[in-house]
């Protein structure tokens, strides 16, 4: 399984989590931390639906990937395209790392990063309509014509 996975629709937790667990175990990591995103039911919505820019995606992760190296860690990520129902999962984070303490400081950092910076656009879907959330974007640095 690659590090960074992008799936059409909600995504299967206990696969993702399940495959990670087996690539990575025997790779002496101490820590697996893992956040999972889950679509909740407020403001009317059915769910949500994301539209992702890969190019700049892979390039932010690979950075975030260079980043856990030097600290002797693994970032993991997978993310829906398109709709996400209501209750099931769209965002799956992990970093697994000897030392927990390096675990858990890098998926805080990482997830508040990717809520910032990550070239994904979120929706809500109301009434069978994708409605851009703007409320709830922010820009991206130096995005020009993507912000």
């Amino acid at each position: 399984m690659k590090e960074l996975s992008l799936f059409e629709g909600p995504l299967d937790v206990e696969a993702i989590f399940n495959g990670w667990h087996e690539e990575y175990k025997n790779k002496n990591m101490g820590a697996f931390i893992t956040f999972v995103g889950i679509v909740r039911d407020e403001d009317g919505i059915e769910g949500l639906s994301f539209d992702i820019y890969e190019p700049i995606l892979n390039s932010w992760f690979d950075a975030w990937q260079a980043k856990a190296k030097t600290q002797n860690a693994t970032i993991l990520m997978a993310h829906s395209k398109g709709d996400v129902p209501l209750h099931k999962s769209s965002y799956i984070a992990a970093v697994l790392s000897p030392k927990r303490k390096v675990a858990l400081a890098l998926i805080n950092d990482f997830v508040e990063d990717f809520k910032a910076k990550a070239p994904i656009w979120k929706y809500d879907i109301k009434g069978g309509k994708r409605i851009y959330a703007d409320d709830r974007s922010t820009a991206l640095p130096a995005a020009g014509l993507l912000a």
